[in-house]
């Protein structure tokens, strides 16, 4: 049975939310500085990336570069910021911290969608992300198992996550796997010259391999794949499966609890992203 292409936009934006879940884990096990962590991760991922795409096209795919045109690099460049604010507020703020301020990007792309394509989230939508909003401020103000500077770049993230929503959506054309190449490049070239210029141990490379061709590879090509499938704010309500996965892999691992404030401010922002769901889902089914 072949799946719609709105399934199989659900299924590619789910996979690419379990991909992209793994960056704290990643981090945590990586003694470095953020600017070098970036740089290899940047590196592993576009060459992931670009085997790929030269697997499946052959050297016919290189040109794909040449037609991202003004959307596609704007998406690359959009991509590439937001991963700059994700792993370095990683380092500086809990991953639950990140993650659940994540989980306000339905309602961001709720608004985008709305002012720039045109899409109104409608009052159900609203209602919830006043919630969500409201999770995040009391995640934010009243714990302290996070950091301010990293929870503001985890919010200059989870700005680009909604932006790079709309223009997926906005121009469903764009080469999926330059654009993502694009990206991943361009994150490493921008802290070049604040990172290490050492050659990691052995060990920590193949960490590093791991975060970029798991965690940037794979997460930014099922992304942009699935995300121009379908609207925004659907993309960013199944993307906020990382909230819940993110902190589990680090408390598996390194048994990182979250603090009470964190936890109570994470379920007032899932209560709000199921409520949507469900608020969302009843039209459909009427």
């Amino acid at each position: 049975m072949r799946l719609s292409d709105h399934g199989l936009g659900v299924l590619l934006v789910t996979g690419s939310a379990v991909a992209w879940s793994t960056a704290g884990l990643f981090t945590r096990l990586l003694a470095m500085d953020a600017p070098t962590m970036l740089v290899w991760r940047g590196v592993f991922g576009a060459a992931g990336l670009l085997v790929v795409l030269l697997l499946r096209d052959g050297a016919a795919g290189l040109a794909g570069f040449r037609q991202l045109g003004r959307a596609g690099w704007l998406y690359a460049l959009v991509s590439a910021a937001g991963m700059l604010c994700f792993i370095t507020g990683l380092t500086l703020t809990s991953v639950a911290h990140v993650a659940v301020i994540y989980a306000v990007a339905p309602f961001l792309a709720a608004g985008l969608g709305w002012a720039l394509l045109g899409e109104a989230p409608g009052r159900d939508g609203l209602i919830a992300a006043a919630l969500a909003l409201a999770g995040a401020a009391v995640m934010v103000g009243l714990s302290a198992d996070g950091g301010l500077l990293g929870d503001l770049l985890a919010l200059g993230m989870t700005l680009a996550m909604a932006l790079m929503m709309v223009i997926a959506r906005a121009r469903p054309g764009i080469p999926t796997l330059p654009a993502a190449s694009l990206s991943a490049l361009l994150s490493s070239l921008a802290v070049l010259p604040f990172a290490s210029h050492s050659l990691p141990v052995a060990a920590d490379m193949i960490v590093l391999a791991g975060f970029g061709l798991v965690n940037s590879a794979l997460g930014l090509a099922l992304f942009l794949a699935g995300s121009a499938r379908l609207p925004p704010v659907q993309t960013a309500l199944i993307g906020a499966l990382d909230a819940p996965l993110a902190p589990l892999w680090v408390w598996i691992v390194f048994s990182e609890a979250a603090g009470p404030a964190t936890l109570v401010g994470g379920a007032v922002v899932m209560a709000a992203v199921i409520w949507h769901i469900l608020a969302t889902a009843r039209p459909a089914e009427a």
